[in-house]
């Protein structure tokens, strides 16, 4: 099972990592200790959903057709040397810190009704774990079930650690020093995945 759990974890941990709109806003959530709870919820269980719908239907897909898989496969690996290119670019240049907002509190229905928009219409959500989850999960047959466990766990983690940890980070966020270095770490993680689906 730890083949399969592993891989799935620290590949779905690499993925959501980087810090994009969806993790902004759960950053900022916890910065504010507003609905921090819920909004963590509701970014795991979205990830779960579509995780498991990538791990069960690639293979259904894969299999009506069978180029499905190497284009994905290809088509995933040059998607992370764009994301590693990315943020090794960022590693290289100053960021400015991540601040709270300063806007007044907002119920819990509009607050998840944004988490839902940051999490839904991010078309890079659907790459990360339909697509470039599922085509991996292929690699492990028979052990798909602990892949996307892995990746899974990976996610309730990442989002309640940032969300409820936030408010210990507030001395790192004001640093650009320590932008830069996750950024560097994200995009060599991105390097090895995509040349290790490169490879034969």
């Amino acid at each position: 099972m730890s083949s399969a759990f592993f891989p799935g974890f620290f590949l779905s941990l690499s993925l959501i990592v980087a810090i994009g709109a969806q993790n902004a806003f759960v950053l900022r959530q916890g910065l504010r200790q507003e609905h921090v709870f819920a909004v963590c919820l509701v970014c795991a269980l979205s990830d779960a959903l579509l995780i498991c719908a990538g791990v069960a239907g690639f293979g259904l897909a894969s299999t009506a057709m069978p180029w499905l898989e190497p284009v994905l496969r290809y088509g995933g690996a040059l998607f992370l040397l764009a994301y590693a290119v990315r943020s090794l670019r960022a590693a290289l240049r100053n960021h400015g810190s991540l601040r709270p907002s300063s806007r007044q509190a907002s119920g819990l229905g509009a607050t998840l009704l944004t988490c839902l928009g940051f999490t839904w219409l991010n078309p890079h959500v659907y790459l990360d774990t339909v697509v470039l989850l599922g085509s991996i999960s292929s690699q492990y047959e028979g052990r798909k079930g602990a892949f996307a466990l892995g990746a899974v766990t990976a996610s309730f983690a990442f989002f309640f650690t940032l969300g409820f940890g936030a408010r210990l980070l507030r001395p790192v966020f004001a640093s650009q020093t320590a932008w830069r270095v996750l950024d560097g770490l994200v995009g060599a993680a991105m390097l090895v995945i995509a040349f290790k689906l490169l490879r034969p």
